[in-house]
């Protein structure tokens, strides 16, 4: 198994960018009745940290998912950064061909 980072363009300053996971996020309850004070940090999941670049990346994250999903598996790394998860370089060569074909040079990955 192999992974690689996944980048996009950012919309506003056209840089390679890659979202990452600092923090878990922290989910809390309010109840209809009284207040719970129960917080509970959950790790997003790889498809989860990409729907978040909606507005932040050049292309629909959507888009994306469907083409890295037929290839490989959306991870996160272990410091919280969006990566692909793939069998072997090959798969790797003919994801990288696929990104290029529908997005160009707007989403693509790297180690």
């Amino acid at each position: 198994m192999i992974r690689l980072r996944l980048f996009g363009r950012c919309r506003i300053y056209h840089d390679p960018v890659s979202p990452v996971l600092k923090e878990p996020a922290m989910i809390g309850w309010d109840a209809w009745f009284r207040s719970i004070d129960l917080i509970t940090p959950r790790r997003l999941k790889g498809r989860e940290l990409l729907m978040r670049t909606r507005g932040w990346w050049t292309v629909d994250p959507d888009e994306v998912a469907e083409v890295v999903e037929s290839k490989g598996k959306l991870v996160l790394g272990e410091k919280g950064e969006l990566m692909v998860e793939l069998k072997d370089e090959a798969k790797a060569e003919n994801l990288s061909a696929d990104l290029k074909k529908h997005f160009d040079d707007q989403v693509f990955i790297a180690s």
